[in-house]
C-alpha cells in the first residue's frame, strides 16, 4: 500500500508547515482532518480541496458537501473521493481552503510517495510540524502554563539590573534638544 506523505504550507507564509502521512487508500475526508488537527482548528466549518498545478492554480473542486454556489464542473466529494485516484503527478499540488469566511488557506504538496508503510503509526498522521501556527480564533499567545514556564526560566519578575532608562542621568536628552534648537535656528535665518 503506497503511503503518500504531504507538505501543508500556511499559504501566508511558507516557513510554517505541517507534513502528514496518509495511505493512497484513505479519503479526503481524512486528509482535511488530519490537517485541522496539524493546525490545531476545530472542525466546525466549510472547506474544500481544489486539485492544483505548479503555478498554484485552482481545478477540479474536492468539496467537503456541495455547497450553495455555482460550479463550473460538479464537485467531488471528500468522503466518497481515494487521494489516490487524485494523484496525477510526482508532486502534485492542492490547495485546501478552510472557512469560508476566513478564507484560511494551505498549500497541499506531494512531498514523497513510500511503500513502506510504518507500524509505528496509525494514519493519517501528522509526521513534522515547523514554526508556530496562526490561530484560528484571534490571537495566539503566551499564557497560562507557558508565561509562567518562561518568568521562572527568564525570572521576568525581577527588576532588571544594569539598565537604565533613557535619559536618566537628564544631560544627554538636554544637550541634544539644544544641538537641534541651534541648527533649525540657523536655518531659520537662511
Amino acid at each position: 500500500m503506497a503511503i503518500l506523505k504531504f507538505r501543508v504550507y500556511f499559504e501566508e507564509d511558507d516557513s510554517i508547515y505541517r507534513d502528514v502521512a496518509v495511505k493512497h487508500t484513505q479519503s479526503f475526508l481524512q486528509l482535511h482532518q488530519v490537517i485541522l488537527k496539524a493546525y490545531e482548528f476545530d472542525n466546525k466549518h466549510q472547506a474544500t480541496f481544489y486539485r492544483s498545478n505548479d503555478n498554484w492554480q485552482r481545478g477540479r473542486e474536492i468539496s467537503l458537501e456541495k455547497y450553495d454556489k455555482a460550479y463550473k464542473a460538479e464537485p467531488l466529494l471528500m468522503a466518497d473521493t481515494a487521494i489516490g485516484t487524485e494523484i496525477f503527478d510526482p508532486n502534485q499540488k492542492f490547495i485546501y481552503v478552510y472557512d469560508f469566511t476566513k478564507n484560511w488557506s494551505f498549500l497541499v504538496e506531494l512531498i514523497n510517495v513510500s511503500k513502506e508503510e510504518s507500524g509505528k503509526l496509525e494514519y493519517p498522521a501528522v509526521v513534522k510540524s515547523e514554526g508556530i501556527p496562526p490561530s484560528q480564533y484571534g490571537t495566539k499567545g503566551l499564557v497560562g502554563d507557558k508565561l509562567t514556564e518562561i518568568e521562572e526560566k527568564y525570572d521576568l519578575t525581577k527588576g532588571t539590573e544594569g539598565f537604565g532608562e533613557e535619559g536618566e542621568d537628564g544631560d544627554s536628552d538636554s544637550e541634544e534638544e539644544e544641538e537641534q534648537g541651534e541648527e533649525g535656528g540657523e536655518d531659520e535665518i537662511i
